[in-house]
């Protein structure tokens, strides 16, 4: 592939785009979103569970001995407390329970991958599939929680670990049936496959609230929330460092706050996503008004949008983050097989302390299944943002057939960089006071070149 190192004099090569600009309405809208998002209405019930917790017998019967109770009453909190509390299988939740941990709690899930049949309705990497159920998993509920200061491990001797290697051939056939449009129930992957299943899913949620509770050893994707309305994530800490272990997955979810968290995960810290290729835009529910904001993140990415992003993403918000140290700290991706739109973004005030690419969109990997569907990231702002070291500012490759365009790069400072610009098909990047080692870029980049392998 071209690749071409752009200096800040280089002229617009092709007519310009609309330029993104950052208003003050940009973060009254933010502020508007996040005073509307509707808190869990539980009853003030309180059920303790009574079962061991010495680590060894199985608790689960108690828990969900405990969850059918509060339930039965209209709903309640859900009590663990201090011990080590093991499931050997995955705890189903309903609606208007506060599943709550004490301080002192630990909900330690049994290792066998067996345990957590039969099979459930899913969302796995963007495509719906009867599969494996989450460690801790509720359907179509309304007012629902996690809280308290305890510990959910999936537990470091899981066989579900181990699957990451053995995976491709099942993953592959679940895109192919999500791409080719089968019916969902014949995307059935029981025993004998090997999807990991997240060790939290909430599919399908009205007013969901995860907070102060510590996470670690997912299978999978930690806390994915997939078509929920109304959700606050707060004070949590992920400390997850297995393959695929995003933070927090908002997966065509709408109204979502996630602030004052800590993350140290194996991908992503928070990321945005709506659904997989034509399952995603069939299903036609987009991400919309998320705020991300005083999170200490430190993933492979920090915080990134797709690449399953079918069902479009708009009105997302990211500010006063801290993204330690990774691959890459702002990473947008998709393929040929995904289509979607992603517009109107928004990340200001971050500190970024060490990371291979700063800024990076990845939109042109060729379509998987054959697709032509290019997908559209336009209306993004970056501003005010103070970097240390990075090896890559901006690397930008987008489809000859749908440039990147619409970008905004304003007051960023970055201490020291080893590349400034990687740029394929970027049409109107916009710089406005970019500092890079003392060097001020402003005006408009573009550039235009020839498809070819990734330089990665």
């Amino acid at each position: 592939m071209c690749r071409l190192l752009i200096a800040a004099a280089l002229a617009a090569a092709l007519a310009s785009p609309a330029v993104a600009q950052s208003t003050a309405a940009d973060w009254r809208m933010a502020d508007e979103i996040v005073a509307s998002i509707q808190a869990p209405r539980i009853p003030a019930r309180v059920v303790r569970v009574k079962g061991p917790t010495d680590g060894k017998a199985d608790a689960r019967p108690a828990i969900m001995a405990a969850i059918r109770q509060a339930s039965r009453a209209g709903g309640g909190r859900v009590v663990l407390g201090p011990g080590v509390w093991f499931s050997k299988g995955p705890i189903h939740l309903k609606s208007r329970i506060d599943l709550h941990l004490e301080a002192g709690a630990t909900l330690l899930f049994s290792p066998e991958p067996a345990d957590y049949l039969p099979v459930v309705k899913t969302r796995w990497e963007g495509t719906e599939v009867m599969s494996y159920s989450p460690l801790i998993y509720a359907a179509d509920v309304e007012d629902v929680a996690i809280t308290g200061a305890g510990v959910i491990d999936g537990n470091a001797q899981s066989g579900f670990h181990a699957w990451h290697k053995t995976a491709e051939p099942d993953f592959q056939r679940l895109r192919r049936m999500g791409f080719d449009g089968v019916p969902l129930r014949r995307r059935v992957f029981a025993e004998g496959t090997y999807l990991r299943p997240s060790i939290i899913q909430i599919l399908g949620g009205k007013r969901v609230k995860l907070e102060g509770y510590t996470v670690k050893n997912s299978p999978f994707w930690v806390n994915h929330l997939v078509y929920v309305d109304h959700a606050v994530v707060r004070g949590i800490t992920v400390d997850s460092m297995f393959p695929n272990n995003d933070g927090v997955d908002v997966d065509s979810s709408t109204y979502v706050l996630i602030e004052n968290s800590k993350f140290r995960t194996g991908d992503d810290s928070v990321v945005v996503k709506s659904g997989r290729d034509l399952d995603g835009r069939t299903i036609a529910r987009p991400s919309t008004h998320v705020v991300v904001r005083n999170n200490d993140m430190g993933g492979e990415d920090g915080i990134a949008l797709g690449s399953e992003m079918s069902g479009g993403i708009a009105h997302v918000f990211f500010t006063d983050n801290v993204l330690r140290k990774g691959a890459s700290a702002i990473r947008f991706k998709a393929n040929l097989d995904r289509g979607g739109t992603v517009e109107h973004v928004r990340v200001r005030n971050f500190t970024v302390e060490d990371f291979g690419t700063l800024f990076w969109f990845q939109l042109n990997y060729p379509g998987e299944l054959g697709g032509n569907f290019p997908s559209t990231y336009r209306d993004i702002v970056f501003e005010d943002i103070k970097v240390q070291n990075v090896g890559v500012v901006f690397e930008g490759h987008a489809p000859a057939a749908a440039p990147l365009d619409g970008v905004l790069i304003k007051d960023v400072s970055v201490a020291s960089a080893k590349t400034n610009f990687v740029l394929e098909n970027v049409r109107g990047l916009t710089l406005d006071n970019l500092q890079i080692g003392g060097q001020r870029f402003d005006g408009r980049l573009s550039a235009v070149s020839a498809p070819g392998p990734d330089r990665r």
